[in-house]
């Protein structure tokens, strides 16, 4: 067997196979890139290293008897994953070796696992930098760790999270995405799994890390019911295994009409069950939901009118809570996340806060202090602390961004340390003014580092949420947001797109990742400028700098780019590509070329021209193709999987609330009339003419013209009918020029590359200017079948020179002396045409 003996030669192999058709599709290198643990996982056998799968053979796996229900979920999700992995899932033991078995995947938290325990009493282990630290686990390989076995890997908790943590970064590294189910990553599959010899430490370097279900109507509320009945617990095991997976500890569960303890009891249960911190948003106390109050509550949600209804009211959330783990709310907004009328002092919310406090005390049987609680500066409430309202110091202080990414409020750095610290409450998605932002991922990485590093060196840590609205199509900044958390300081402004990379080598492996990670990087770059929720016709300007159609044309490159990248990926890739890159991109083009086209409507309408009759048409189309993506994304992408996952509505804006339903903007159509002529304009130095936007045309002798469309380098040919009559002096062209220059002038006329098909006499035409001598030009006499120039540029140039003796309008007639030749575009160089291939862009006109 081929042995591999460094990094250097990883990566050359690992070249050497994509070229030959073998892509590895998860590069465990890359995958692990954003972890504090370093890479131990490996798919291919060198000497020293711990066979876990290897062929039918699995190592078994051994945890305590006494192991918490959440280490055990973990365990069993571990299992599944060797299975999907390798085809083989291991076997499981609790407390003792099993018979004959010379390897061994020790899992457990200290004191919950006698084995590993013996091993620490042994000193075969040192486990003094994880010992009484929150949420740390020890990764290591040991041989001869206990009698009969020879090697084993370990992975020890200080806490049953950190046990957790240790589990799922095995699963991340055999090529596990958290997102597997999230985000239909597929897993790719290996014959045997290995790990290198390790010893790593990991912990995070903030507390509660977590995210906020919310402004959840109608996508998820709509998929969620329609896929598990309703937000119920079948629904929260997905988003807490989530959690778990990408290293967070916390959630703040949807509340919009919904109420996680209320509407499935067994909610709460199974937070417990797998290890979630549980918690409610900023504006719901002691556990309640602000939609319980409207099922329960009595009277008005006022303290000073109904203190002992709500008293009675958040005492039940308390009892309710027991004794799982949770991170109480504290404080009192206004009846549905509004602000408290001004007659509410601060004495008053000083009053709630120490009433609440009294009531979690008793209720919890333990000092309040023990209860970890946070109290939200949320909007108005950061005036109330700003003019002196207090809580007490073990109460976390959580401040908040200004709901759009931007930190209102930063601990002074002079001032003295709180027990309970510091959090941030911030945005990926909001409901509010100056204009919601709900349906798509705005959110730049950088933005949210620059922010989120600001608070860290300010001493924030002690919470990290962020509002993530539907969780999809989040899943990249949820992310970053929690990698952030779980270590701030592995990032840095010069690393954040390798981030991106090793995201999306996670997702679709690292042949693919640079580009992929280009693609997220720039279209959140691109709606971040502005939302779209927010984009109009009027955003861009369209008369200066070319600004609107340079977005437009920079979003449809991206998507074409998005939509080359999308083929060449293996077919099990597409779904997971299309809803995390492809979709967002192609539904955000499409709605800048919408608003572009309303923009040119308006213009054109403006000037009464028929062109914006045109545009008003590919409004219309574009706002169809918005709801044929979005059914693709609903109906097509995973089967159907997400369902109602697009259905935000983000056309049609009036105020700062989403409408019910989309509209498409209004358009003008103008009545169709006789076209006016064309006077085109000399500027900058020439005038460029489209052959078939002639002033006038006369025919004669039963020869007429005829425009072919779409034919030649850029709008059409014009030529005579029918081809076998010779054109007599009533057959010819007129245009309309208006020119500022005077003197000799070059005209250019290009023709399709028709041959001397006449006996080699050639195909001739003549011009004139005002009336004046014509020119006659015979674009072809010479040729001899010769070929070159004229059949790999696919035009002929043929040019006289002509006098104009003062500036104004003028006349310019072609007349063809010849059937079978083809008039494709019309030059005046006055001076300032420059080479091109096309030549210029059509010169702007007036009518007459």
């Amino acid at each position: 067997m081929m042995k591999i003996n460094n990094l250097t030669t990883v990566r050359s192999i690992f070249r050497f196979l994509v070229l030959m058709g073998l892509m590895l599709q998860m590069n465990p290198l890359v995958m692990a890139a954003t972890t504090d643990v370093p890479v131990y996982v490996d798919f291919a056998e060198q000497p020293g290293y711990l066979p876990l799968v290897e062929g039918a053979n699995t190592i078994p796996i051994v945890r305590g008897e006494n192991e918490a229900e959440a280490v055990v979920w973990a365990i069993d999700q571990l299992r599944q994953d060797f299975e999907k992995v390798t085809g083989v899932k291991p076997t499981a033991a609790h407390n003792q070796v099993p018979k004959g078995s010379k390897t061994l995947l020790l899992i457990g938290t200290l004191g919950q696992n006698p084995l590993i325990d013996q091993l620490v009493k042994q000193k075969k282990i040192d486990v003094s930098a994880i010992h009484g630290q929150w949420e740390a686990s020890l990764t290591q390989t040991i041989d001869n760790p206990l009698p009969g076995v020879e090697k084993a890997l370990l992975i020890v908790g200080s806490d049953r999270r950190g046990t957790i943590y240790g589990i799922y970064e095995l699963s991340k590294q055999m090529g596990v995405s958290p997102w597997y189910w999230w985000a239909d990553v597929p897993i790719q599959r290996h014959p045997a799994v290995y790990a290198r010899s390790i010893r790593a430490i990991s912990r995070p370097k903030v507390k509660y890390r977590g995210i906020f279900l919310n402004d959840e109507a109608p996508a998820l509320s709509g998929w969620a019911k329609e896929k598990f009945g309703g937000f119920n617990h079948e629904f929260y095991k997905h988003v807490f295994e989530l959690i778990l997976r990408l290293k967070g500890n916390y959630l703040w569960p949807a509340m919009w009409g919904s109420a996680f303890y209320d509407d499935d009891p067994e909610n709460a249960i199974w937070a417990d069950r797998m290890g979630v911190v549980m918690g409610t948003s900023h504006h719901e106390p002691l556990t309640r939901a602000h939609d319980e109050w409207r099922r329960y509550g009595e009277g008005p949600w006022d303290y000073q009118k109904n203190e002992e209804n709500l008293r009675n009211f958040w005492r039940d959330g308390i009892r309710r809570m027991g004794a799982r783990e949770s991170l109480v709310t504290i404080g009192m907004r206004g009846d549905g996340d509004e602000p408290m009328s001004e007659e509410n002092n601060i004495q008053l919310l000083e009053r709630i806060v120490n009433d609440q406090r009294k009531i979690i005390g008793k209720e919890t049987g333990k000092a309040a202090k023990e209860t970890p609680q946070l109290w939200a500066l949320y909007k108005e409430v950061q005036d109330y602390y700003d003019r002196g309202m207090r809580v007490p110091d073990d109460v976390t202080l959580l401040l908040c961004d200004d709901n759009w990414g931007n930190i209102r409020k930063l601990p002074d750095l002079t001032a003295k340390k709180r027990s309970g610290g510091y959090g941030i409450y911030y945005h990926f998605d909001y409901v509010g003014g100056p204009r919601n932002s709900k349906w798509i991922n705005v959110s730049q990485v950088q933005r949210v580092w620059e922010q989120m590093n600001l608070a860290y060196q300010y001493g924030v840590d002690q919470i990290w949420i962020v509002n993530v609205g539907d969780l999809k199509p989040m899943e990249y900044p949820i992310s970053f947001f929690l990698d952030m958390a779980w270590n701030p300081d592995q990032f840095k402004a010069s690393n954040l797109l390798q981030h991106t990379e090793a995201w999306c080598a996670q997702q679709f492996g690292e042949q693919y990742a640079k580009e992929s990670a280009r693609l997220i990087n720039t279209y959140t770059k691109y709606n971040h400028r502005v939302t779209p929720e927010l984009l109009d016709e009027n955003t861009y300007s369209l008369q200066h700098y070319g600004e609107f159609e340079q977005v437009v044309m920079d979003y449809r490159n991206l998507l074409i780019d998005a939509m080359r990248l999308y083929y060449i990926l293996p077919q099990q890739y597409r779904d997971a590509f299309d809803e995390l890159v492809l979709f967002p991109i192609n539904a955000c083009s499409n709605l800048y070329e919408m608003y572009y086209a309303v923009a040119k409507n308006k213009y054109f309408a403006s000037k009464n021209d028929e062109q914006a009759n045109y545009w008003a048409d590919k409004v219309k189309a574009c706002f169809e193709r918005d709801s044929i993506l979005t059914v693709h994304y609903n109906k097509d992408i995973a089967n159907g999987k997400w369902s109602h996952m697009m259905d935000q509505v983000r056309i049609g804006y009036k105020i700062w609330q989403e409408p019910r339903k989309s509209t498409m903007p209004h358009v003008s159509y103008l009545p169709t009339m006789k076209p006016m002529p064309k006077i085109f304009m000399e500027v900058e130095g020439y005038v460029s003419m489209e052959a078939e936007n002639y002033d006038a045309s006369s025919g004669g002798g039963g020869v007429s013209w005829t425009v072919i469309p779409d034919l030649g380098k850029t709008l059409s040919g014009v030529t005579t009918s029918p081809v076998t009559k010779t054109p007599d002096e009533q057959v010819y062209l007129e245009y309309k020029v208006d020119l500022r220059t005077t003197g000799e002038v070059k005209l250019v006329i290009l023709t399709s590359p028709s041959l001397n098909f006449n006996a080699n006499k050639g195909l001739r035409y003549a011009v004139s200017i005002d009336g004046g001598a014509e020119q006659e030009v015979n674009i072809n006499g010479h040729y001899r079948g010769e070929l070159g120039e004229w059949q790999a540029k696919r035009i002929i140039e043929t040019a006289t020179t002509h006098l104009i003796e003062k500036p104004g309008l003028h006349t310019l007639r072609i007349r063809p002396l010849d059937p079978g030749i083809v008039f494709q575009k019309i030059l005046l160089d006055m001076g300032g045409l420059k080479p091109s291939y096309l030549g210029p862009p059509q010169s702007e006109y007036k009518r007459r």
